[in-house]
């Protein structure tokens, strides 16, 4: 194969990978110039699903403190774009040679469609050499790495945190700082019985939903999906023990079996009180709980979650959005600066959470003094980021695949089976399994 920078080897492969009806339709595009722009005012095209986005790249290109000093000028301009049909148009104007972002904006699970077939390799722009100066210090790089190489930054660090209306748990007689899931759970199993109050939540809708709440779990226990390989590593004793948990919390009602958590179900348990407590990522606290439930501001808080008694991790992670680079346009390397003053700097960090509530992925932000001070004033004023901290310095690993997506189609009916007490968790995940490697062929 050709040098992945030769733009027809990569439309030539991406053709591939569509097949020629794609190429067809959109070869009046026709090719555009991909002389690079060395200074000056560059527009620059941004694709993504989140207004937060457009609101943070437009404050950052207008901020000296991030911007100073650059050749560039940087304007953004922005495009709206469903997550699942994002990677499709990316992909598609690639193969027809036309109009591609400079930025795109991948949901962490549309990210897979671009980890088989040399995709990414050839499509945007690889940071290593980029994220090289940070380290470890750069945390969640791993779901948007393909053998060992970056191609896109996270904007959120996503930690999940356990949300708690701590009205209900001291009227209930539950310890705020108890120490493990099986504690919380003799809690949650006595006020369901007697009180129909849920101290969780378990989804039971759509495969996506199903998968990712295990996955969160599974993550915190100290499982995997994959590996950095890429091979599945699912069939784990401690999948089956997350499992195995989920479905006891569904059947005595410790956790409450909801569609989705964002849905009208939930939003009706939230503002009944028939559900206190949820452990959700720290974008939870906008989307879920001050859109549904503003009038219960100041009752609720946040923790560290508790831990497993059999190990694992003190926090886990759940969604996500990286921004990657589209190769060899005339923007290109003006994107690249962009992104990573905006990605990689203190300046470009704390500017992303204050204009969009996104966690640092940088470690030491964690300890900025900036960022320790601020009150949450929903959560009763709370420092959220004395929680945060903590946290942050046990987060697991997350590796994708190729096949990411399959297994999810595969996987959500026997979970679901197993949720409702139909199979077994075992007998569930072997399921899962088999279908997936009948697919998949690994």
């Amino acid at each position: 194969m050709s040098a992945p920078g030769n733009p027809f080897t990569r439309r030539v492969l991406l053709r591939g990978t569509l097949g020629a009806a794609a190429v067809g339709a959109l070869g009046g595009c026709g090719s555009r110039s991909r002389t690079p722009i060395p200074s000056g005012g560059v527009d620059l095209r941004i694709w993504t699903h989140d207004p937060g986005y457009v609101t943070t790249f437009t404050q950052a290109a207008a901020d000296p403190s991030i911007t100073g000093g650059s050749a560039f000028t940087f304007r953004p301009r922005t495009t709206s774009v469903a997550p699942g049909d994002l990677v499709t148009r990316v992909i598609t104007q690639a193969v027809a040679d036309g109009n591609t972002p400079d930025l795109a904006g991948l949901v962490i699970d549309q990210f897979p469609r671009v980890m088989g077939s040399a995709i990414a390799e050839n499509l945007f722009v690889d940071l290593t050499d980029t994220v090289a100066p940070f380290g470890d210090d750069l945390l969640k790089l791993a779901p948007y790495a393909v053998e060992g190489r970056p191609y896109g930054l996270d904007s959120d660090n996503s930690i999940t945190v356990l949300y708690y209306r701590q009205d209900v748990f001291a009227e209930h007689g539950v310890p705020e700082d108890v120490s493990t899931w099986e504690e919380l759970a003799v809690h949650g199993e006595r006020l369901a019985r007697d009180k129909q109050v849920s101290l969780g939540m378990v989804s039971v809708g759509d495969n996506l939903a199903i998968v990712n709440g295990f996955t969160q779990m599974l993550l915190q226990r100290g499982g995997r999906v994959f590996d950095e390989s890429g091979a599945l590593v699912l069939d784990s004793p401690e999948a089956v023990e997350v499992l195995e948990f989920l479905a006891r919390g569904v059947r005595t009602g410790f956790l409450l079996a909801l569609p989705d958590p964002y849905g009208s179900a939930c939003a009706a348990a939230l503002k009944s009180g028939r559900l206190a407590a949820t452990a959700m990522p720290n974008w939870y606290n906008a989307y879920g709980l001050q859109a549904n439930v503003p009038d219960q501001k100041g009752r609720w808080r946040m923790r560290t979650l508790p831990r497993f008694a059999g190990g694992g991790h003190l926090a886990t992670t759940l969604g996500g959005t990286a921004f990657t680079v589209v190769k060899d346009k005339p923007a290109t390397q003006a994107a690249l600066e962009f992104l990573r003053r905006v990605y990689l700097t203190r300046e470009g960090q704390v500017l992303r959470y204050r204009a969009g509530g996104y966690l640092p992925t940088l470690r030491p932000l964690y300890r900025d003094p900036e960022l320790l001070a601020v009150q949450d004033e929903y959560l009763g004023g709370q420092r959220v980021f004395d929680v945060y901290s903590v946290a942050a310095e046990d987060l697991p690993l997350f590796h994708q695949a190729a096949g990411m997506q399959v297994l999810t189609a595969v996987l959500g009916g026997p979970m679901l089976d197993a949720l409702r007490g139909r199979t077994s968790a075992r007998a569930a995940i072997q399921t899962g399994i088999a279908a997936y490697r009948q697919q998949v062929k690994r």
